[in-house]
């Protein structure tokens, strides 16, 4: 493991990255996606139909693909992004209706009297799903939405092929100049991505006890 410690500032950089964006990309998909859930609810058809055609067609298309468009295309309409940006945008989009389709889940298994209640008390339709449907959603989708966060680290590697030095960038480049070491190469970058995915999985399991709604 010598050439972990000794190239340990590498490694950290590109853990940075990946840390940088997860938490960028993960606030805005979710920011998205309760956009989009609440859509897919809404009482106007056209926001539905436009929420689900967004879902339909986002989920169903590769990352790299989303990716290459916000890296590679945008440039050529006009767009003057970093590359690091773009691909925080491309993962936000991607990830977005998984957060959705997570919620919205969330929200069937919230009562139906819990929003007529919502409504007989003159609450309109945005009141009722900030107030009272939303809450209790997100508890009862704890632990799928962090699922959907740890893909989104792991999700975070296909931004090294759009020229982002990520951590597993930083660990491609090692491989390459360290051809005897490479076992404990790729051995450092699962450390430092079950850094992340671990701590995850522990308060995902801990928030489900404290918060998670009982049917």
């Amino acid at each position: 493991m010598d050439v972990v410690i000794e190239n340990l500032p590498r490694y950290l950089e590109g853990f940075t990255v990946t840390v940088l964006l997860l938490v960028v990309s993960g606030l805005a998909a979710l920011v998205l996606g309760t956009i989009v859930a609440a859509m897919r609810i809404s009482p106007v058809g056209t926001l539905r139909g436009v929420a689900t055609v967004y879902t339909e067609i986002i989920r169903n298309t590769p990352l790299t693909l989303v990716l290459f468009f916000c890296a590679l295309i945008l440039p050529y309409l006009g767009s003057r992004l970093p590359y690091t940006v773009a691909a925080t945008v491309a993962l936000a989009v991607y990830t977005s209706p998984f957060v959705a389709e997570a919620l919205r889940s969330g929200i069937n298994g919230v009562p139906v009297g819990q929003a007529e209640a919502a409504r007989s008390l003159g609450f309109g339709f945005g009141q009722s799903v900030t107030l009272v449907i939303f809450p209790q959603a997100f508890r009862m989708t704890i632990p799928p939405l962090i699922n959907v966060f740890i893909a989104l680290t792991k999700n975070t590697s296909v931004a090294g092929g759009f020229f982002v030095v990520e951590l597993f960038t930083v660990g491609k480049e090692l491989a390459n100049a360290n051809g005897d070491a490479v076992i404990a190469v790729l051995l450092g970058v699962a450390t430092f991505y079950l850094l992340i995915t671990v701590p995850l999985g522990l308060l995902a399991a801990q928030l489900e006890r404290k918060w998670v709604v009982q049917r």
